[in-house]
Protein backbone atom coordinates (compact mmCIF):
# COMPACT_ATOMS: atom_id res chain seq x y z
CA UNK A 1 0.00 0.00 0.00
CA UNK A 2 0.90 3.63 -0.82
CA UNK A 3 -0.22 6.20 1.50
CA UNK A 4 -1.40 9.26 -0.40
CA UNK A 5 -2.60 12.11 1.09
CA UNK A 6 -5.69 14.58 -1.08
CA UNK A 7 -5.31 18.22 -0.55
CA UNK A 8 -8.32 20.09 -2.35
CA UNK A 9 -10.43 23.16 -2.18
CA UNK A 10 -13.74 22.51 -1.00
CA UNK A 11 -16.94 24.87 -1.88
CA UNK A 12 -15.80 26.46 1.26
CA UNK A 13 -12.76 27.80 -0.68
CA UNK A 14 -11.13 25.98 2.18
CA UNK A 15 -8.10 23.62 1.65
CA UNK A 16 -9.39 20.26 2.95
CA UNK A 17 -7.39 16.90 3.40
CA UNK A 18 -8.14 13.15 2.65
CA UNK A 19 -5.99 10.58 3.76
CA UNK A 20 -6.00 7.47 1.92
CA UNK A 21 -4.03 5.36 -0.70
CA UNK A 22 -2.92 4.99 -4.04
CA UNK A 23 -5.55 1.79 -5.60
CA UNK A 24 -3.17 -0.73 -7.05
CA UNK A 25 -4.32 -3.76 -8.42
CA UNK A 26 -1.94 -7.12 -8.92
CA UNK A 27 0.57 -6.41 -12.08
CA UNK A 28 3.39 -8.47 -13.53
CA UNK A 29 5.60 -10.51 -11.36
CA UNK A 30 3.31 -10.32 -8.16
CA UNK A 31 4.15 -6.74 -8.28
CA UNK A 32 1.12 -4.05 -7.46
CA UNK A 33 0.74 -1.82 -10.11
CA UNK A 34 -1.75 1.73 -10.43
CA UNK A 35 -3.56 2.75 -13.71
CA UNK A 36 -1.03 4.38 -15.26
CA UNK A 37 -1.26 8.84 -14.89
CA UNK A 38 -0.48 10.91 -17.69
CA UNK A 39 1.89 13.52 -16.68
CA UNK A 40 2.98 17.02 -18.32
CA UNK A 41 7.01 16.66 -16.50
CA UNK A 42 9.11 16.27 -13.83
CA UNK A 43 11.21 18.14 -11.23
CA UNK A 44 13.09 16.97 -8.13
CA UNK A 45 13.42 19.89 -5.19
CA UNK A 46 15.58 19.78 -2.13
CA UNK A 47 14.64 22.01 1.09
CA UNK A 48 17.10 22.24 4.14
CA UNK A 49 16.45 20.76 7.20
CA UNK A 50 14.05 23.06 9.34
CA UNK A 51 12.48 24.69 5.90
CA UNK A 52 9.11 26.05 6.45
CA UNK A 53 6.62 26.93 3.40
CA UNK A 54 3.83 29.72 5.06
CA UNK A 55 0.66 29.70 3.35
CA UNK A 56 0.20 28.79 0.02
CA UNK A 57 -1.75 26.82 -2.32
CA UNK A 58 -0.65 24.26 -5.02
CA UNK A 59 0.70 26.32 -8.16
CA UNK A 60 -0.92 23.19 -10.42
CA UNK A 61 -2.60 19.98 -9.63
CA UNK A 62 0.49 17.15 -9.17
CA UNK A 63 1.85 14.29 -7.20
CA UNK A 64 4.25 14.96 -4.30
CA UNK A 65 6.33 12.27 -3.57
CA UNK A 66 8.54 11.98 -0.85
CA UNK A 67 12.25 10.59 -0.67
CA UNK A 68 13.68 12.21 2.40
CA UNK A 69 12.37 13.93 5.53
CA UNK A 70 9.53 14.33 7.97
CA UNK A 71 7.02 17.41 7.58
CA UNK A 72 3.64 18.71 9.14
CA UNK A 73 1.49 20.17 7.21
CA UNK A 74 -1.81 22.27 8.01
CA UNK A 75 -5.03 23.86 6.52
CA UNK A 76 -6.38 27.59 7.87
CA UNK A 77 -9.17 25.42 9.24
CA UNK A 78 -6.79 23.30 11.48
CA UNK A 79 -6.62 19.92 9.84
CA UNK A 80 -3.06 18.34 10.18
CA UNK A 81 -1.19 15.63 8.56
CA UNK A 82 2.46 14.24 8.40
CA UNK A 83 4.40 12.86 5.20
CA UNK A 84 7.02 11.09 5.82
CA UNK A 85 9.61 9.52 2.93
CA UNK A 86 7.53 6.96 0.39
CA UNK A 87 4.18 9.21 1.04
CA UNK A 88 2.37 10.66 -2.15
CA UNK A 89 0.97 13.97 -1.49
CA UNK A 90 -1.87 14.44 -4.22
CA UNK A 91 -1.74 18.54 -4.43
CA UNK A 92 -5.62 19.64 -5.87
CA UNK A 93 -5.96 22.89 -3.42
CA UNK A 94 -5.14 25.36 -6.34
CA UNK A 95 -7.23 27.82 -5.31
CA UNK A 96 -8.51 28.64 -1.94
CA UNK A 97 -7.29 29.10 1.52
CA UNK A 98 -4.13 26.80 1.14
CA UNK A 99 -2.00 24.74 3.43
CA UNK A 100 1.07 25.76 4.99
CA UNK A 101 4.36 23.22 6.14
CA UNK A 102 7.15 22.82 8.23
CA UNK A 103 10.19 20.36 8.10
CA UNK A 104 10.73 18.54 11.71
CA UNK A 105 14.29 17.34 12.44
CA UNK A 106 17.36 18.28 10.69
CA UNK A 107 16.64 15.86 7.36
CA UNK A 108 16.64 17.73 3.95
CA UNK A 109 12.95 17.39 2.34
CA UNK A 110 13.83 15.64 -0.86
CA UNK A 111 10.94 15.27 -3.62
CA UNK A 112 9.40 14.38 -6.88
CA UNK A 113 7.07 16.72 -8.38
CA UNK A 114 4.64 15.30 -10.98
CA UNK A 115 2.84 17.72 -12.66
CA UNK A 116 -0.74 15.80 -13.81
CA UNK A 117 -1.55 16.42 -17.69
CA UNK A 118 -4.99 17.76 -17.70
CA UNK A 119 -7.49 15.78 -16.95
CA UNK A 120 -5.65 13.00 -15.29
CA UNK A 121 -7.39 10.49 -12.76
CA UNK A 122 -5.43 9.49 -10.06
CA UNK A 123 -6.76 6.09 -8.50
CA UNK A 124 -6.92 7.81 -5.16
CA UNK A 125 -8.88 5.73 -2.44
CA UNK A 126 -10.39 7.34 0.97
CA UNK A 127 -9.44 5.29 4.06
Amino acid sequence: MIRCVRLSTGSDGASHVEVGRLDMAPGRNADLVSAAMAAAHVTVEETAGGGSLAWHTAPVRQLVVTLSGDLSFSTRDGEEFALRPGDVLLAEDVSGSGHQWQLQGADPWRRMYVVLAPDTEVPFVRD
